[in-house]
């Protein structure tokens, strides 16, 4: 039977798969007396092994050149519940910080995404409401310590977060430091799920080349991160649909994919969730849902 390059690749898939199953099966059999354990995540020709220690923390991280790649688009899902209310200015009040509340409430977002010092107003405006409370890390531009960011996750989540955006360590990751930043990004992780919060983890796609998109991407997968973000919207460029793809790819569909900064019409919005984007992260929210031209969304994300 003539196989034609859909099926090729299928196969190609499938023999990778394998492959990492037996990589991860015979890493378990070396485990030693520390119960140390390792992960391999695979996508867009890289290879990416991180090693944990008994306690969840990262030891090792380590990438290679392979072949082939994994991953789908997820399916569609209703518009409002896919975004991300946003207002990070810095010189946002409070009275505006209540009307994205509002805002949030009746529109049923799936959550409001504001600076730390407003997790506790938002936590209780929103009380009752379908919108979750979400807060930045580190942000925005990831620089700060793994103690520091760890720090900023507890007090938000004490405060009623209960979602974490994290940046990861740019620097590192443009340094081919993957231990630090595997290391950075699991310790958020463990914060967040410990108290049962979702983390996103901002990767700052326009910084970085594709080959440190897809490591930033695979490493976040192997700590536990539940989703991957384009941007923060305060550095040179905001969420690509071409970002979207190549995320969604390396990540697979097992994990989230937010796409922000720049989105700011319901045409923008559809064309990342078409390529792979299962949430929304816009200062234009209710201009998106309700298609108004005249409305105005903040600056800054």
């Amino acid at each position: 039977m003539k196989l034609d390059t859909k099926d090729i690749e299928v196969l190609v898939e499938i023999i990778t798969r394998e492959v990492l199953a037996a990589i991860e099966e015979n890493e378990s059999k070396k485990v030693d007396s520390a119960r140390e354990y390792c992960r391999v995540e695979y996508a867009d020709q890289v290879c990416v092994k991180t090693c944990f220690d008994n306690a969840g923390h990262v030891i090792t991280a380590g990438a290679e050149r392979l072949s082939s790649t994994l991953g789908h688009i997820p399916n569609d899902a209703s518009m409002a519940s896919l975004i991300d209310h946003t207002l990070l200015k810095p010189d946002a009040t409070e009275d505006q910080v209540r009307q994205l509340c509002k805002e949030a409430a009746e529109y049923h977002f799936a959550s409001v995404c504001i600076n730390p010092s407003f997790v506790k107003l938002c936590a209780e405006l929103l009380k009752g409401s379908t919108a979750k409370v979400c807060t930045v890390i580190g942000f925005p531009l990831g620089a700060t310590s793994t103690d520091v960011k760890c720090f900023e996750a507890r007090t938000a989540i004490e405060n009623g977060a209960t979602e974490i955006d994290m940046v990861i360590n740019i620097g590192a990751i443009k340094a081919g430091k993957l231990d630090v930043v595997a290391y950075d990004i699991r310790e958020v992780v463990m914060v967040g799920h410990s108290a049962g919060a979702l983390v996103k983890v901002i990767l700052e796609t326009s910084l970085l080349t594709d080959d440190e998109k897809v490591l930033a991407c695979l490493l976040s997968k192997e700590a536990g991160a539940d989703f991957v973000k384009t941007s923060t919207g305060f550095s040179s460029g905001g969420a690509t649909v071409e970002d979207i793809a190549l995320m969604r790819r390396t990540v697979g569909p097992d994990i989230g994919v937010k796409a922000s900064g720049g989105i700011r019409t319901r045409e923008d919005m559809e064309k990342m969730v078409k390529a792979g984007a299962t949430r929304i992260g816009a200062s234009a929210g209710v201009r998106i849902i309700k298609g108004d031209a005249e409305a105005s969304p903040a600056k800054g994300y």
